[in-house]
């Protein structure tokens, strides 16, 4: 008989990996200019990659499948005007946003991440990461730093879709749909541990509800306004290599 697995699903960008290369590049360009709007880079940041994730959103909901570096690249001055800066265009250059924008795509693990997955691989976990970006990126932040991450453990929710299904929403198989999770969770034994890991409370607790154990860490949103998603997690933690510890102590 062959005895239960671990697996440990995490999300990427966000949670293994941080804005921060992103959120300095645009202070080095842009930061006194925004400041004499009274906007810091670290908000310009933030308001631009929301604003993108939700304008990508809504272009899948009508079937529109935009690439998310074009959605990016194009609310730039959108984003700078609902900033409170009147003249977007005279304000910033392309050449700016593309700075800027070339950064994005220049993120790096976090300090403790590697620490993290080797500590639960050392404790018979298998890594797993789930993302909704495509592998070629994701796996370019492990690559560039000299970190193991197995091609076939590195799975894309764009893997899950149809593409012969004309009535399928890609909305469906993209997270948090839980048909992102699904078919993750139908790679394990029913009697395996399967543990999803995300600094996202959005996505951890969408993991849960599909059938994961959740495991949150709050490096990232810092308030995870639970109250608001209606689940629980089994661990919590401020830190990575904390959170680690913890998922350990709950699968033994």
């Amino acid at each position: 008989m062959i005895a239960p697995q671990k697996h440990a699903v995490f999300d990427v960008v966000g949670t293994c990996v941080s804005f921060d290369v992103f959120l300095n590049t645009i202070d080095q360009v842009l930061g006194p200019r925004l400041l004499a709007h009274n906007v810091n880079a670290k908000v310009f940041g933030f308001a631009w990659m929301q604003a993108s994730e939700l304008e990508s959103l809504m272009l899948h909901m009508s079937k529109r499948i935009t690439p998310y570096k074009e959605v990016f690249n194009a609310l730039f001055y959108r984003v700078l005007f609902m900033s409170g800066i009147e003249n977007p265009r005279s304000f910033a250059t392309d050449e700016e946003r593309d700075l800027c924008q070339d950064a994005y795509s220049k993120l790096e693990l976090r300090p403790d991440c590697r620490a993290m997955m080797e500590k639960l691989r050392n404790h018979g976990f298998t890594i797993w990461c789930l993302t909704t970006g495509d592998t070629e990126r994701v796996g370019g932040y492990f690559k560039r730093a000299g970190f193991e991450m197995p091609a076939e453990n590195l799975v894309s929710c764009h893997q899950f879709i149809k593409h012969d299904s004309a009535l399928e929403s890609p909305l469906a198989m993209i997270k948090p749909s839980m048909g992102s999770y699904q078919p993750m969770l139908e790679k394990f034994a029913p009697e395996d541990q399967k543990w999803f890991v995300a600094a996202h409370m959005w996505d951890v607790s969408a993991a849960v509800k599909a059938g994961f154990r959740g495991a949150y860490c709050s490096i990232y949103e810092k308030e995870s306004c639970i109250e608001i998603f209606d689940t629980k997690m089994d661990v919590t933690a401020n830190t990575l290599l904390e959170l680690a510890d913890s998922i350990i102590t709950a699968g033994s």
